[in-house]
């Protein structure tokens, strides 16, 4: 995927990994728009205001991006949320809602808005985000990693619709990246600059890979394969002892 000379939106883009990559884009000689909720904290990029889990508002995006940018050739999806849950209190079911309304079907709203414009230009391309919680679950977020895994069917059988018409569809799988407050609770996370020096270098190859994981991720996207699965499955299952009452 060439980095330069393309007219980018990142949606979820206004703070960390979205961020990030939007300004190594920008950085790369791209136009780049970042939409979010709080546009209020980017002062260096081009930013549209939207809210994923409104049909309208996502419209409404969609028209003032193509409006501005005809050229676009770029779709990121990486609105999300990451909410814990306690599956023994019913109570945790307006956290699962949330969570897949923004992270699955703000994904799927986004793409579908903007889907025709990309088959129209060709030579396009739609980047997804899931996460490698999605493949190797954090018991702490159950929802959040259901809603990632969805993302990735969604995103094969998306790859599949596509064939043929000119749009690349790219799966980026990150681990804990040091955003967010990630690197106090996890001090395995990775910087965020080291993490997207190894996307901007996957994302430049010729062909463009179908998924995006970075050294880091590869334990998660791979541990069935490897026979990991259940030892590590047990040892993120640790922190369900945070849960009030365990």
């Amino acid at each position: 995927m060439e980095l330069n000379n393309r007219t980018v939106l990142i949606v979820g883009g206004t703070s960390g990994i979205g961020l990030g990559l939007a300004r190594r884009f920008a950085a790369a000689g791209s136009t780049v728009i970042v939409a979010g909720r709080d546009t209020t904290k980017v002062d260096d990029l081009e930013s549209v205001t939207i809210d994923v889990t409104d049909a309208d508002s996502v419209a409404r995006a969609r028209d003032v991006v193509l409006a501005a940018h005809p050229d676009l050739n770029v779709v990121v999806t990486m609105s999300g949320v990451m909410l814990m849950e306690d599956l023994r209190d019913p109570a945790h079911a307006e956290a699962a809602e949330t969570t897949i309304a923004v992270n699955l079907l703000g994904t799927i709203r986004t793409i579908d808005a903007f889907t025709p414009h990309l088959i129209a230009r060709g030579g396009a391309d739609i980047i997804t985000v899931t996460s490698g919680i999605g493949y190797l679950p954090f018991p702490l977020m159950p929802t959040y990693g259901a809603s990632k895994a969805g993302v990735h069917a969604y995103t094969e059988a998306l790859r599949a619709q596509l064939a043929g018409t000119g749009v690349t569809v790219t799966e980026l799988i990150p681990p804990a990246v040091a955003t967010a407050g990630q690197e106090k609770v996890n001090p395995a996370a990775l910087p965020l600059d080291g993490f997207l020096d190894e996307v901007t270098d996957l994302l430049s190859q010729d062909p463009t890979p179908n998924e995006i994981v970075v050294q880091a991720a590869r334990r998660l996207r791979w541990a069935e394969r490897d026979g990991t699965y259940a030892e590590l499955l047990e040892a993120r299952s640790q922190a369900l002892n945070t849960l009030p009452g365990r």
